[in-house]
C-alpha cells in the first residue's frame, strides 16, 4: 500500500460508550498486523455531531456509521487491498 490513509475514530460520549474505544484498539491492532504505520495516521474527535447513528468513524473523508467490529474489519480489508 502506497497512499497514506487518514482515520479518525469519533470519541465523543455517545460513539465511546457504543464501542469506539473497542474499534480504536481494533484499528491500531489491524495497522500493526499488517505493518501500516507508515501509512495510516489515526487521530479521535471530539464529537462528528451524527450521534444518532453511533458510533462513527471516518476513513478518507468518508463517514462511516453505525460501526461494528466486522464492517470496519471489511473498510480496512477493502482500503488495504
Amino acid at each position: 500500500m502506497d497512499k497514506q490513509i487518514n482515520i479518525t475514530v469519533c470519541l465523543g460520549s455517545s460513539c465511546y460508550a457504543r464501542g469506539n474505544e473497542e474499534h480504536l484498539n481494533f484499528i491500531e491492532d489491524y495497522v500493526k498486523k499488517y505493518n501500516l504505520d507508515a501509512n495510516v495516521d489515526i487521530s479521535g474527535s471530539r464529537c462528528e455531531g451524527k450521534c444518532a447513528q453511533g458510533p462513527n468513524i471516518t476513513i478518507d473523508g468518508k463517514l462511516y456509521s453505525n460501526i461494528t467490529q466486522e464492517k470496519l474489519k471489511e473498510i480496512l480489508d477493502n482500503i488495504r487491498g
